[in-house]
């Protein structure tokens, strides 16, 4: 089963490594997320955020500082916890190359 969800995108992004596609990808799922909070906070006009954005002149800045910083910050967190939730294997890899031929210390006989 194929899991990359770039296997349909230009041909730049699905060359890029996987941790970067992974990186790329909740970072617009953190934008998505930023942009639909920023929606629900001026809609419900939380704090009379919403009323000053619409009726202050620059207040369309506001919301884009709003939504920069949020989706900063969401962008952060969605890639924090995907990272986190990521299988990691503790096994020890058995030697490989030159390593396995070091020579190991053997105890010497000892006479008195």
């Amino acid at each position: 089963m194929n899991t990359n969800p770039f296997r349909t995108r230009p041909r730049m992004i699905a060359k890029l490594p996987r941790i970067v596609r992974l990186y790329i990808l909740h970072c617009l799922v953190g934008f998505l997320l930023a942009a639909i909070f920023t929606g629900l906070i001026l809609w419900f006009d939380v704090a009379g955020i919403g009323h000053l954005v619409t009726h202050v002149e620059g207040g369309w800045l506001a919301a884009l500082v709003f939504f920069a910083l949020n989706g900063i910050v969401f962008a952060g967190v969605q890639t924090g916890i995907v990272i986190m939730m990521m299988d990691y294997d503790d096994a020890p890899k058995p030697p490989s190359g030159l390593a396995q031929h070091v020579a190991r210390p053997e105890p010497a006989p000892v006479r008195s």
